[in-house]
């Protein structure tokens, strides 16, 4: 019998399959495209990622919006009639989902005053979040308890990295992130900023690399920087990608190449969800790993 409920976010973007079977509830983001909703159901619909580069391709724009108080209420709730919940969400850094939850869970203290519910914010986003979901569930089967996992979640959510790049800089200079000179410069010489999340859960983009092999391969050495151990780097490591997986083999390759203790089965690939493309747009590519604490 598990002590507590661990529950997380689509933006994990870890297969449903593997959330369910790691009996974890997931609370759906959605996006719009010409005011239809679509949910961000991590390939519970097997069309569904397929269907969001179609339109993607065909020009569509697609909207997202945080989840609000009510929504985060009515997931809580159903929870806590089964027992203690550990919620984890998207980084406050990039939504105000955060807010929103921890607003629903202290609503709900009052009314369920036998359970125990916390929401921890990842500060960070995609399936470097979801590696710190995946521990806590190792954690949460092995017995640990409720304070024991919370406090592992608070004390390394900052140690994990979030080291990515984008070959498409539209989706930026609509957010706001890049000018509109600067993202149409950077497309004309394939110059693409090396990105991460910073300690408040920011992303910040530190570094121009132009070419798609360099921005590769400065990926992979941002991870030797950074990963415990650096080059002898032996903990959880895995990629995403929106529709460029031959980018994510080749990052694959070369960090099982330089990186001795990992194998290429040590390293996952996922998909990079609806939401987090419809603001980064396809041709992303995010590493992810453990190191040093992330400081600025």
């Amino acid at each position: 019998m598990r002590n507590f409920i661990l529950s997380c976010e689509s933006t994990v973007d870890l297969p449903y399959a593997y959330l369910e079977k790691r009996q974890l509830p997931v609370l759906f983001y959605t996006y719009s495209v010409k005011g239809t909703e679509y949910t961000d159901d991590l390939g519970k619909d097997p069309q569904s990622l397929p269907r969001f580069y179609r339109m993607l391709a065909d020009g569509a724009i697609p909207t997202t919006s945080q989840i609000n108080t009510f929504r985060y209420k009515e997931f809580f709730e159903e929870l806590l009639r089964e027992g203690d919940v550990i919620h984890v969400t998207l980084s406050s850094g990039i939504t105000g989902s955060y807010t929103n939850a921890a607003a629903a869970a202290e609503e709900l203290r009052a009314e369920y005053p036998d359970r125990k519910i916390t929401v921890i914010d990842s500060l960070g986003a995609c399936s470097g979040y979801g590696i710190l979901v995946d521990v806590a569930a190792d954690m949460r089967d092995a017995g640990k308890s409720f304070e024991e996992t919370e406090k592992w979640l608070l004390d390394n959510r900052l140690h994990m990295h979030y080291q990515f790049y984008s070959t498409t800089m539209d989706y930026f200079k609509r957010s706001g992130r890049v000018s509109g000179p600067a993202a149409t410069i950077a497309t004309i010489l394939k110059i693409f900023p090396l990105m991460r999340f910073n300690a408040e859960g920011r992303i910040i983009a530190y570094e121009k690399v132009r070419g798609i092999k360099n921005v590769i391969r400065k990926t992979a050495e941002a991870m030797a920087e950074h990963a415990d151990g650096g080059r002898e780097y032996s903990g959880r490591c895995s990629i995403a990608h929106s529709n460029c997986i031959e980018d994510a083999e080749e990052l694959r390759n070369i960090i099982a190449k330089e990186f001795h203790n990992l194998k290429r089965s040590d390293i996952a690939i996922y998909d990079i969800g609806t939401i987090i493309t419809s603001h980064t747009g396809p041709g992303t590519l995010a590493l992810f790993f453990f190191g040093d604490e992330r400081t600025m």
